[in-house]
């Protein structure tokens, strides 16, 4: 294995440019727009293993959290990963029974985590209102983090160039594929093209299209996504990843609030965006009342491309050999692991058991198997799986 072409300049292609680079592989990278511009750049970025199944899942996306600690030492540069512990709590006696259904599972899998009285939360958010939660208890999971996509994606490429030589090219649309027979030798960008032994695959949402030049389908959705940022707060930060009913929360690297909702997330499809934001600032506003004195400071919508059953498409599909797939809903959180295991499999030739469940040839049939997805599917017509 001596040259690969990387489709996508988001976590997934930086992570495998890295480690394909790092084993002396020379590789190219083709990004359409700049490096984490597109899903990388508005996504919430948040550690969510404990939502994770079947178990197999959990526990690839566990290596994927911890990955993210041995990337940072490995870089040995200002870290991406930001530590803070998680707060779940529901709004009503079912989904409770729910939240700590899911705790004992996950606690059973070795997962860190605990439930609490609701009263914890003046000691691990007190920047959050105690009167927005309304239930005696909450769910802690400790050991989570929320993660800097762009500045993680930037110190992959970064090393992956430096240090071991690799090319990357922004504003480079990848418009064909070189064939060999059935066999993907190459890419092409307008009147440009790299040979390679391997193209990998790293386009995101517009991963599909770049399979389809090769003749190859893969079975995923489009479902977009909005989060929106808050200027600075201007009294106490907030310090924990909240889920609460109807709104997520994590704090931002300059001191202020990222937040996520499902719900309104679900008014994106068809409808039009405005006014989208401020729902999302004043469903924040509850949680943490602080942000009533700040303003939005960036509202950004990512395309997330999500794979029918919500698990990650890794590997060559047999229609098109010399393109490896890598695509997955949950990009930030497992970028170490499939990064590393992608580059394994690609310069060694030996599949990585790990991987087995996640081919693009499987069947996929109409049952989505990550919970999480699953949750993600429950608030709206938008993100029900297409048929």
């Amino acid at each position: 294995m001596n040259r690969a072409v990387v489709v996508g300049a988001g976590v997934l292609g930086a992570c495998v440019a890295y480690h394909l680079a790092r084993s002396g592989v020379e590789v190219v990278v083709l990004e359409e727009s700049g490096p984490a511009s597109g899903t990388s750049s508005a996504t919430f970025a948040a550690d969510v293993t404990h939502l994770k199944t079947p178990h197999t899942y959990y526990r690839l996306n566990r290596q994927g959290s911890d990955g993210h600690r041995a990337l940072a030492e490995e870089l040995d540069g200002p870290t991406w990963r930001h530590p803070v512990p998680l707060v779940q709590w529901a709004d009503s006696e079912d989904a409770q029974r729910t939240l700590h259904e899911r705790a004992s599972r996950v606690r059973e899998w070795g997962h860190d985590c605990r439930t609490a009285p609701a009263s914890v939360l003046r000691e691990l958010a007190p920047a959050a209102d105690p009167a927005a939660c309304t239930v005696d208890e909450v769910v802690v999971h400790t050991g989570t983090a929320w993660f800097d996509a762009p500045h993680l994606v930037h110190s992959l490429l970064d090393a992956a160039v430096r240090r071991h030589g690799a090319e990357a090219y922004f504003g480079a649309r990848v418009t064909g594929l070189l064939r060999s027979g059935s066999r993907v030798v190459g890419a092409e960008v307008g009147e440009r093209s790299w040979s390679a032994d391997t193209v990998v695959n790293c386009a995101g949402p517009a991963a599909d299209q770049i399979a389809a030049l090769a003749g190859a389908r893969l079975p995923l959705r489009h479902v977009p996504g909005l989060v929106a940022e808050s200027a600075p707060l201007t009294e106490a930060p907030l310090t924990a990843i909240l889920s609460a009913p109807g709104i997520d929360l994590r704090p931002t690297a300059d001191g202020g609030v990222l937040a996520l909702s499902w719900e309104v997330d679900a008014r994106l499809e068809g409808a039009a965006v405005d006014g989208l934001p401020s729902e999302l600032h004043r469903r924040a506003s509850t949680v943490v009342p602080g942000l009533g004195e700040s303003r939005i400071a960036d509202a950004r919508i990512g395309v997330r491309p999500v794979p029918l059953d919500g698990l990650p498409l890794v590997g060559e599909a047999e229609s098109a050999p010399g393109l490896y797939h890598l695509v997955s809903h949950s990009a930030v959180t497992l970028a170490p692991v499939l990064g590393r295991l992608a580059a394994q499999e690609i310069t060694s030739g030996r599949p990585p058991e790990e991987l087995d469940a996640y081919r693009p040839g499987r069947a996929i049939g109409g049952d989505v198997q990550d919970e999480n997805l699953r949750s993600m599917n429950s608030h709206g017509p938008n993100s029900r799986p297409q048929p």
